[in-house]
């Protein structure tokens, strides 16, 4: 028995190990026509030992209806692999694999497979490739893919769509990186199968840089899970809902096989898409794509619409996936500490709210018609002060159009006249007006971003002809600061009418609030004006002079 648990043992890690590699996880996968390409998916030995038979079905989406996919000389599956020889444009779709008992279908993992036709002029498709930023003077190593087993397979590097330096090994090595060696390497494994040549390619645009003095913070480029999107432990209410959110790092471009996903227990959850609202399920949401600056980030959602026991006793892990570099992070979910409420208090609440319905209708409206009223009266008789020891030096930021021509001189006039006479002169409140404050000849883009860090917030007079380069990069640093790190509020003041938002950045819609305030020329002139008190609402409280 020992000798028997030592070999099941044993293959398991050598199945699990040759596999690795082959089956990336990720659930969206582009491939080329043409070429050879598998879906497999990670088999574990110990379902052999537990049911003496079953067997595994491949299946893909036709017309909404999940289809058996039947073998032919070209579509092959053998144990946990579907190979395509080779693959051809009309593979694309949704494949599924399914393993049953006789009595019950288990689904094993769903992927969504896009054949992407082949660029008949280039040795490579623009859109099947990966980029990989790295710094002059490191090392690095590219790697090619790993769709064939043997090693006896042949390999050739091409640089530029040009054969590179004989190289036949499946990974580049480049001791010392120059700027020279950018460029669009791939590679190209010849694979015979059943007297017949295949082959499988793999595209890298390899960008190296130079590093300056203003690159020292950040040169390292790489993935990572950011930890404040998740939690190692999350407490909760049974029977309620809880969404979790992961949030991935990217570097600072776009990967396209890139790959963030859950997974409950080790197996994927279903979609949200077609599940009903009042279905208690775990569900994903769709992966979302976001761009703060030059960063790019992947968040999902996975949503638990009733929390039960048995999710206590679940790991829910959240994946990220990039190349062949994968970070996790695993979440448990407790129970919070609930407390019923002691009876005399229960008691002494439900005969208030019999006797006082109408007062405590009043109070609410009264609170909520009158809520920037009553704030900024509580500020001032108690000279609140939420600027001392915090080591900001601007109490805002102004960003407006500057660079495009405007129809007239009104925004200007108002940015740089009406806005400091009423909030520094009249409230104490110290602005940063780039026009005005910032001396010329500095490099902007680094004063626009160390002025926005100095600031408290980030006000942005919009217009329809707001958008401009300094402009948009002024929204964009204020936007990565207030969606990652947290460190400024942003407030948006509508100067003039404006129907349609899609001008702005699509992360805009991520802040917590749109957090607007309209100006509305001669009737938001007097400081006493809903205007001003929404305005001086949104800023940091702050004795007025």
């Amino acid at each position: 028995l020992k000798k028997m648990t030592l070999v099941i043992f044993l293959l398991t890690f050598i199945i699990e190990s040759a596999t690795e590699n082959l089956c990336p996880l990720r659930t969206f996968i582009d491939v080329l026509e043409g070429e050879y390409f598998s879906l497999c998916y990670h088999e574990s030995m110990q379902e052999y030992f537990q049911e003496e038979a079953y067997t595994i079905n491949w299946y893909k989406e036709n017309a909404g209806k999940q289809q058996l996919i039947k073998e032919t000389h070209r579509i092959v599956s053998q144990m946990n692999f579907l190979e395509f020889w080779p693959a051809e444009l009309s593979d694309s779709g949704n494949y599924s694999v399914t393993h049953s008992n006789g009595k019950q279908n288990f689904t094993i993992q769903k992927w969504t497979l896009n054949v992407l036709e082949r660029n008949k002029s280039s040795c490579f498709n623009k859109n099947h490739l990966t980029t990989e930023i790295k710094n002059a003077g490191t090392g690095h190593s590219l790697k090619c893919s790993d769709l064939s087993v043997n090693e006896n397979d042949s390999v050739t590097w091409y640089k530029d769509c040009k054969v590179y330096e004989n190289e036949t090994e499946r990974k580049l090595d480049f001791k010392t990186l120059t700027v020279q060696h950018s460029g669009i390497y791939t590679c190209k494994i010849l694979i015979s199968h059943e007297g017949k040549i295949y082959h499988s390619t793999n595209t890298i645009k390899l960008v190296v840089e130079e590093v300056g003095r203003d690159e020292e913070i950040e040169t390292e480029i790489g993935i990572k899970l950011l930890q404040e999107s998740l939690s190692s432990h999350v407490l909760l209410c049974l029977g309620k809902e809880e969404i979790l959110n992961c949030t991935g790092f990217l570097g600072y471009s776009m990967r396209e096989d890139a790959s963030l996903y859950w997974l409950n227990n080790q197996k994927f959850p279903e979609k949200c898409t077609g599940i009903p609202e009042n279905e208690s399920s775990i569900c994903e949401e769709e992966l979302k794509k976001l761009q703060l600056g030059n960063k790019f980030y992947l968040t999902r959602l996975l949503r638990i619409k009733k929390v039960t026991d048995e999710d206590m006793h679940h790991n829910f892990t959240c994946m990220l996936q990039v190349d062949e570099r994968t970070q996790i992070k695993i979440v448990k979910l407790k129970k919070g500490n609930t407390r019923d409420l002691p009876v005399h208090i229960f008691t002494t609440g439900m005969v208030l709210a019999v006797l006082l319905p109408c007062v405590a209708v009043a109070v609410v409206f009264v609170c909520v018609m009158f809520r920037v009223d009553l704030v900024l009266f509580y500020r001032n008789i108690c000279r609140r002060d939420d600027t001392a020891g915090d080591g900001k030096e601007y109490d805002a930021f102004v960003s407006y159009l500057k660079d495009c021509v405007s129809p007239t001189e009104e925004e200007r006039e108002f940015a740089l006249k009406i806005l400091p006479m009423v909030l520094e002169e009249k409230f104490g409140y110290k602005l940063c007006i780039f026009e005005r404050d910032v001396s010329p000849g500095g490099a902007v883009v680094d004063d626009i971003h160390s002025f926005i860090d100095k600031s408290r917030r980030l006000i942005i007079i919009l217009s329809q002809n707001y958008i401009s380069d300094r402009a948009i990069y002024e929204l964009e640093s204020g936007l990565h600061k207030a969606l990652v790190e947290r460190k400024t509020k942003i407030i948006l003041i509508e100067y003039m009418p404006i129907s349609d938002y899609n001008f702005l950045p699509e992360s805009l819609s991520l802040l917590p609030s749109k957090r607007v305030v309209k100006w509305k020329k001669d009737k938001s002139l007097p400081m006493n004006s809903r205007f001003w008190k929404s305005l001086r609402y949104l800023m940091p409280a702050k004795p007025t002079k």
